[in-house]
């Protein structure tokens, strides 16, 4: 099989690329860049293509999918430490205020 040949993988790891490299687009990655990032990330999750026979199957680890959210941004970066402490303090009244 070539390089770069999808075959192996199954119909919901080529969607799940699919939606990640759209993701990726939005913020401005160039799509050849966006698609080799899905699929990394598609490979990180499922150990790469799938194929068929019985006890073959592994869990999805779905930790390199939630990654990107983590790492915040431009935004969160010019925040003040006073606008930063408000809101945590607004987050704890309220989660206080649930219990």
């Amino acid at each position: 099989m070539p390089r770069g040949d999808k075959g192996a993988y199954t119909d919901k790891q080529k969607r799940q690329a699919e939606h990640i490299e759209e993701g990726y687009e939005k913020r401005g990655l160039s799509e050849e860049e966006a698609e080799r990032r899905a699929w990394a990330t598609v490979n990180a999750m499922t150990g790469g293509g799938k194929k068929s026979g019985s006890g073959r199957g592994k869990p999805v680890n779905k930790a390199p999918a939630k990654k990107g959210g983590k790492k915040g941004g431009k935004a969160a970066a010019k925040r003040s430490a006073a606008a930063k402490s408000a809101s945590a303090k607004k987050v704890a009244k309220t989660r206080a205020r649930k219990k």
